[in-house]
């Protein structure tokens, strides 16, 4: 019996043995007089037992039936030996049941079959570190949280893939991409994605990673300027979006356990689909895992509205989304930059461009701009000279023509030349060394061999 049963079957004693009254002793257990008449009744009837719950020991009306829980496990059992859902929790796998085969149980109901089954160990949680959280922000697109996920999402199919992940804070809305790089113009195309869908945030949530942050020029650089930023907080600027530097995984931890369901979900999900490179993994991340998402973990914001601003009228996303050097125009107008010779078209030629310092960009669709006073112009690759032999022989017909003795004597006269250069220049040494060159008979125009 429980306490409470136990309580109550002393002051039923009480009333038995005419010590209190039924009124008194339902004011006593919060129970009405009739109910403390019936639970006399059952006291003289059954005696102390009859006041346990008559329901206890016995099976529920909804308790799933046996051939439902052993359907469950067994194909559980056979997909985990196929190796299908070998690293399935329980989580997952009762979403796979409800949705493949239509047996709907709770995710404990599960859990607590497979132990039984000996095919899910329970472990005990571990107390990690405690991080104060931290509120919502109020309305979509106030604030967006932007990483970069280093994982094996096709397990060894394919080659090496990135996902980057942007995620709203208010809602938990999720827009991502296969690269095969974690490089600035990939960073860039991203999010190049996300304003053409949403619009422009009011501010991003990013680490301190080099993309984002860049270690300062000293101030005499004639390229330092005031606020120094990367070619990503450039365009952040530009496009007038705040950036907040996080200081630790933990302070953008939305992003970081969104990328944990993926590690867990989307290689399942690749896995299933047999993706392989790029395209199809990326086929199946905005056609089935993204919507996914949205509809399983978005949430509603606090207030009404959407915070994200259409982009300002005027705006050039190619441009902005670039990358930007600078870079000194040469006497025949042409630039150098990254080993490639560029030139500025004739009919854009202006007075005082040359040695004018100017700002080179490389957009995402590899076309390169230059930035000259209130002007872009297009620049075109010079065509590389045409690498001309030259007839070596013909040129020195002497070194190929000398006997050996000539080479010796040749040698010899070289030899002798420095020994006494040597000599000289120990006797005189408060003689300058360019007097010393001078009266040397080894000079710079004589033949030698070497």
């Amino acid at each position: 019996m429980s306490a409470k049963e136990l309580d109550r079957l002393k002051v039923l004693h009480e009333v038995k043995k005419r010590h209190l009254t039924q009124k008194q002793a339902a004011a006593e257990l919060g129970l009405s007089v009739r109910w403390v008449g019936k639970l006399l009744l059952r006291l003289r009837a059954a005696g102390d037992a009859g006041l346990r719950q008559g329901l206890r020991g016995r099976q529920s009306n909804r308790k799933t039936s046996e051939v439902v829980k052993q359907r469950a496990v067994e194909l559980y059992r056979q997909k985990k030996q196929a190796k299908l859902w070998h690293d399935y929790g329980p989580t997952l796998a009762v979403e796979e049941l409800a949705e493949q085969h239509g047996i709907a149980i709770s995710r404990e109901t599960l859990r607590q079959w497979l132990i039984e089954a000996k095919l899910w160990r329970s472990r005990r949680a571990h107390v990690e570190q405690v991080h104060v959280w931290r509120t919502r922000r109020a309305r979509f697109g106030e604030l967006v949280q932007w990483d970069t996920s280093e994982h094996d999402w096709l397990e060894g199919r394919g080659e090496k893939l990135y996902l980057i992940g942007m995620i709203d804070d208010a809602t938990s809305c999720l827009t991502a991409g296969f690269v095969l790089h974690d490089s600035t113009e990939e960073n860039l195309r991203q999010l190049r994605c996300y304003l053409e869908q949403h619009g422009r945030p009011v501010s991003v949530y990013t680490d301190k990673a080099s993309l984002f942050q860049i270690a300062p020029r000293a101030i005499h650089h004639r390229d330092a300027p005031e606020q120094q930023r990367t070619q990503i907080g450039r365009a952040l600027q530009e496009l007038s979006i705040e950036w907040i530097a996080a200081h630790s995984p933990q302070a953008k931890g939305r992003i970081e356990r969104a990328f944990q369901t993926a590690q867990d979900r989307l290689v399942k999900g690749l896995r299933q689909v047999g993706a392989h490179d790029l395209e199809t993994a990326n086929q199946y991340l905005q056609q089935i895992y993204l919507p996914l998402w949205n509809r399983r973990f978005r949430r509603q914001a606090r207030l009404a509205g959407d915070a994200h601003r259409a982009l300002l009228p005027g705006t050039n996303l190619d441009s902005v989304l670039s990358l930007r050097e600078s870079r000194t125009i040469s006497q025949d107008h042409t630039i150098r930059w990254h080993g490639v010779i560029y030139r500025v078209e004739r009919e854009q030629i202006a007075a005082a461009m040359r040695g004018a310092r100017v700002q080179l960009e490389r957009r995402l669709d590899g076309s390169t701009w230059m930035h000259w006073r209130k002007r872009i112009l297009a620049l075109e690759v010079c065509e590389a000279r045409p690498c001309v032999p030259v007839d070596r022989a013909g040129k020195l017909p002497a070194r190929v023509l000398r006997s050996a003795q000539e080479k010796a004597r040749a040698k010899q006269r070289f030899l002798d030349g420095r020994r006494q250069w040597r000599e000289n220049y120990d006797r005189l040494r408060n003689r300058p060394i360019w007097k010393a060159i001078t009266d040397s008979p080894l000079r710079a125009g004589e033949p030698h061999q070497r």
